[in-house]
Order: structure tokens, then C-alpha cells, then sequence
């Protein structure tokens, strides 16, 4: 008998037997198969079917079933949009400095009752980045405890306080204080929400929710260019403050993670939270029973946390978690977007510093909703790759040009058939940074990490981010005095070179795995309630 056809035997869902014994089984038992009935004269059809599962995940050594991908996709789609308004919220945030920050400081401004120095208004800027690190890691312990939607619900109240405060300032350190709380609120919601977006989601869209909080974050920051550069700075926070209301109003109906539900024993929330995520036609029962069943092998064998962090997975999930956010922070995205205006002045664009924010803020937008589009069909690092080669490029072009100007000044004949570059690697390196390098990593926590370690690796993972975000952009006006613009970019993209290397050499791809398959190709064991789960060994 064909080697394919035995193995179609094996796997039929009603029962299943060994090619020597012909033993039959239960398709709801433990199964192990052994198929020693490949010989020499298989081989080559072998290999063939060895490719095929290849391609769908799967290899001739361990096959974890997974359930089939059916239920209704619309109420996750909504759930994730909901959750992530939070980001919306934080992306105003971000964006806010930009519009706000030239009316504040000018002469005779009448934004706020008081004096506003330029040093201060970085200090208002870049407190964010602080209250935000700060609020990482103890978001992750709270979201434990309270839950994913609890947890989020909850920030709208610093969030309102946050503006509130902005909004009727009446001196420099209230609207300090405004600004950090805002940082902690908006810090807190880029952890909750990839985990909750990531623990709702079936695996074969689990990419396009989880694409959706960076989606949503520029969305936010664009909000601010375009709103806050023609309104008044009142009106502004005004409309600023009412995202988050607006979020919580929308998200209250929204269901709780089942994975949280099931790890604090309320597993009849989780059965309705299923059904209310995947429809009356899914077979809920079989999911959450798999949910229960790792929950019930995670509490037997009572693994510590410290134990639990230094598991073989864990240690390699940690590593690539944190090193796709130093990558994303270090990759010049700051860099660029500060020097936005000069590189349209260097294009000979004449166009107003804030349509030429807008410009940018439009091209974030689309290049990351093309990202959602893609993400789950192209693969995670795929887009990595593409992601950091061409900002390597781009930022390499930037470095060349930014030399030339700086050697032989800004109307050097030099510079005149380039005119352009700055321009074109500008706009390029905003759409490879927000296809890939943008979206990933905040995503890759809720995928690589169990549920018993997600939280602190996310959080951790967060805060690292925030403290980087804070150091380049306190540091980069002093980098380019020490080195010069040029070489600055050059470093970016030196460290981009090494992102490529470390994609390629260790970041899996998770696109449409199981939480078990991605823990296999992490180096673990699978575990047990992946049922049924059939191991074949091929002997020549």
C-alpha cells in the first residue's frame, strides 16, 4: 500500500490504526502511530508528502491537529477594533507634541494663561515616553488579576484625568503632570491590548487583529497632524479627550478573553465568551476544552514563575520579544520623523512643515493597513525581512545625502542631481517601517509567549520599548552635534543590517500556528491537550 494512502488512514478522524497491527483506536484517545512500512521504493513519494506538510506547518516527525478554522470572523474583528480605539486614544497622545508644541512656545501665545520655554516644551513632550515606561510592568500583574477588559476599562479614568488636567492647565508642572498620566494611560493600553486582541483571535487571523493596534496608533497620530494643526490647542484636547470616553462606551460590550476566564476557573464566562467570539455554529466546547485541559497540565505540574521563565521557550521568546523592540526603536524611525521638514525643504518642496506631517501621518496610515491585509497571508517574517532591508537602504541614501549637504553645504552643485533621494527615501522608509518593523513586534509577545509568562514579557517587553523611544529622542539632537546627521543615519542603518541577521537567523514564523506548533518551533515539547496529536517516525 502507497505510503500517502496509509497515512490518510491514520488520520481519519474516526479511527485511526498502525500499519503493522492494525490496531484500532478511539479518535478521542492519546495516539501514537509508528508507520515502519516505508521502504527504499517509497522514498521519493515520501518526501513529496514530507513538502506538502511541510507547507501547511506540519512535519513528518510531529503533527499537532489543530481545530478547523471555521466560526464567524466579524465579532473578532469587532472585539480587536474596540479594544484597540485605546490605541487611537495613545496615538493622539503621541502626536499631540507636534502640532502643539510650535503654538505653546511662539511669542505672545494665548493657548495657555502662561509662559511656555522651548526646554520646557520638550520636558511636556517627552514625559509621555516616562509615565508610559513606567506603567509597563505593573500593568502586567494588574491585567492578570483583573483581566484583559477590566483592565482597560478601567485606564479610561487617568486617561480623562490626564486631559483634564491639560486641558485647563494653569501652569508648567500641571500640564507636566497631565502629560505623564497620559503616558501611563496610553503606556498601559500598548500591553493590554495586543494580549487581549491576541488571546480572542483563531490563528488564521490572529495577525491581521494583532497589525491592528499599530494600525490604530496611526490613525491617532495622524488625528493630531491633521486636527491639531488647524484647530485651536483647547478645541484640540477637548477632541483628544473624548477618544477614550468613546472607547469605553464601545468596549464595555465587548467580552472578556476566554483564555483569562479559563485560567481563574470561570469556565462558563469563557463557553459564552466563545460563542459570543465565534458564533453558535463553532464547536465551542471543543476549544474551550483544549483551553482547560493546558490550564489543568500547567496547574498539575505547578511549575514556579522563575521556573516557568527559564523554560527553553520562554528564554527564546524573550529574546526575540525584546530584540524586535530595540530593533524598532533603534532603526531611525525618530530620526526620521524629526527631520521630516528638512528632508522636504532638501527636495525643494515647498510645502508648510505641517501638510508635510500630514503627508507622512497618511503614508503610516495606509502602509500599516496594507500590513493588516498581508500579514496573515505573507507571513511575519517575510515582512520583518523586507522591512529592515529597505530602511537599511533608505537610511543609508538619507546618510549620503545629509554628508554631501553637510560637507559642502546645502546649495552645493553636488547636491542638485539628487535632489530628490531625500524625498523618495523618506517616504520608502516610512512605508517599509510600518508594513513590517511597526505592527510586528508589539504582536509577537501575544504569540510567542504562553498565557503564564505573556503578561510579564509583554509588559517587560513595553517598558523597554518607552525607555528606548525616550532615550533616542532625548539624545538625537545631541548625536547629530557629536557626529553629524549623516553619520547618525548610518548607524541606524548599521543597526538594521544586524536586524536582518537576527530575523533570519532566529525569528520563526507564526503565521496561522497554534499556541503548540509555535511552542514546538520554539524548541518545546508540545503539550499533552493538543489532542489528538499523532507522531510518526519514517524508517528507510
Amino acid at each position: 500500500m502507497r505510503w500517502e494512502d496509509e497515512f490518510l488512514k491514520i488520520t481519519d478522524p474516526n479511527w485511526i490504526r498502525t500499519t503493522k497491527d492494525r490496531t484500532e483506536w478511539k479518535a478521542s484517545e492519546w495516539t501514537f502511530v509508528t508507520i515502519q512500512a516505508v521502504t527504499k521504493e517509497n522514498e521519493p513519494r515520501a518526501n513529496n508528502t514530507d513538502r506538502a506538510m511541510a507547507d501547511v506547518g506540519a512535519s513528518q516527525h510531529q503533527l499537532v491537529d489543530t481545530q478547523p478554522d471555521t466560526g464567524r470572523k466579524l465579532p473578532q474583528y469587532v472585539a480587536a477594533l474596540s479594544a484597540t480605539l485605546g490605541a487611537l486614544a495613545a496615538g493622539s497622545l503621541l502626536g499631540w507634541s507636534s502640532p502643539v508644541g510650535p503654538k505653546i512656545t511662539q511669542a505672545n501665545s494665548t493657548e495657555y494663561d502662561f509662559e511656555i520655554t522651548t526646554s520646557q516644551a520638550d520636558w511636556i513632550s517627552s514625559l509621555v515616553n516616562v509615565g508610559a515606561a513606567l506603567i509597563c510592568f505593573p500593568i502586567g500583574l494588574i491585567m492578570d488579576r483583573l483581566g484583559r477588559k477590566n483592565t482597560m476599562l478601567l485606564l479610561v479614568l487617568p486617561f480623562t484625568l490626564a486631559w483634564v488636567l491639560i486641558i485647563w492647565a494653569v501652569n508648567v508642572p500641571m500640564l507636566m503632570i497631565g502629560r505623564f498620566i497620559a503616558g501611563i494611560a496610553g503606556g498601559a493600553f500598548c500591553v493590554t491590548a495586543p494580549a487581549y486582541t491576541s488571546e480572542i483571535a483563531q490563528d488564521s487571523i490572529r495577525g491581521t487583529l494583532g497589525s491592528y493596534f499599530q494600525l490604530m496608533i496611526t490613525v491617532g497620530i495622524l488625528f493630531a497632524y491633521a486636527v491639531g494643526s488647524y484647530t485651536s490647542v483647547f478645541l484640540f484636547n477637548i477632541l483628544c479627550a473624548l477618544i477614550p470616553l468613546i472607547f469605553g462606551c464601545v468596549f464595555f460590550f465587548m467580552p472578556e478573553s476566554p483564555s483569562f476566564l479559563v485560567v481563574k476557573g470561570r469556565n462558563e464566562q469563557a463557553r459564552r465568551a466563545l460563542v459570543r467570539l465565534r458564533g453558535r455554529n463553532y464547536d465551542v466546547d471543543t476549544e474551550l476544552n483544549r483551553l482547560k485541559d493546558k490550564e489543568d497540565e500547567k496547574r498539575n505540574q505547578n511549575v514556579p514563575f522563575s521556573v516557568a521563565l527559564r523554560r527553553k521557550t520562554a528564554v527564546k521568546a524573550l529574546i526575540i520579544c525584546y530584540m524586535l523592540m530595540i530593533f524598532q526603536q533603534l532603526s531611525g524611525i525618530n530620526a526620521v520623523i524629526f527631520n521630516t521638514s528638512k528632508i522636504f525643504e532638501s527636495a525643494g518642496a515647498t510645502i508648510p512643515a505641517e501638510i508635510s506631517t500630514i503627508v507622512i501621518g497618511v503614508i503610516q496610515v495606509l502602509a500599516t493597513f496594507v500590513s493588516s491585509l498581508i500579514v496573515d497571508k505573507l507571513g511575519r517574517r517575510i515582512l520583518l525581512l523586507f522591512s529592515a532591508l529597505v530602511m537599511c537602504l533608505c537610511l543609508t541614501a538619507l546618510g549620503i545625502y545629509f554628508f554631501l549637504q553637510d560637507t559642502h553645504g546645502e546649495d552645493s552643485d553636488i547636491l542638485a542631481p539628487i535632489g530628490w533621494l531625500p524625498l523618495v527615501s523618506l517616504s520608502l522608509f516610512i512605508i517599509a517601517f510600518s508594513l513590517g518593523f511597526g505592527p510586528i513586534p508589539w504582536m509577537m509577545a501575544g504569540e510567542l509567549c504562553l498565557i503564564d509568562i505573556k503578561a510579564f514579557v509583554g509588559s517587560t517587553a513595553g517598558t523597554l520599548n518607552w525607555l528606548l523611544s525616550f532615550i533616542v529622542t532625548s539624545t538625537f539632537n545631541s548625536m547629530n552635534d557629536a557626529f553629524g546627521t549623516g553619520q547618525v543615519f548610518w548607524i541606524f542603518a548599521a543597526i538594521m543590517v544586524l536586524a536582518f541577521i537576527f530575523i533570519f537567523f532566529v525569528v520563526p514564523e507564526t503565521k496561522g500556528k497554534s499556541v503548540d506548533e509555535i511552542q514546538i518551533m520554539l524548541g518545546g515539547e508540545p503539550l499533552r491537550s493538543a489532542q489528538p496529536s499523532v507522531k510518526i517516525d519514517q524508517k528507510n
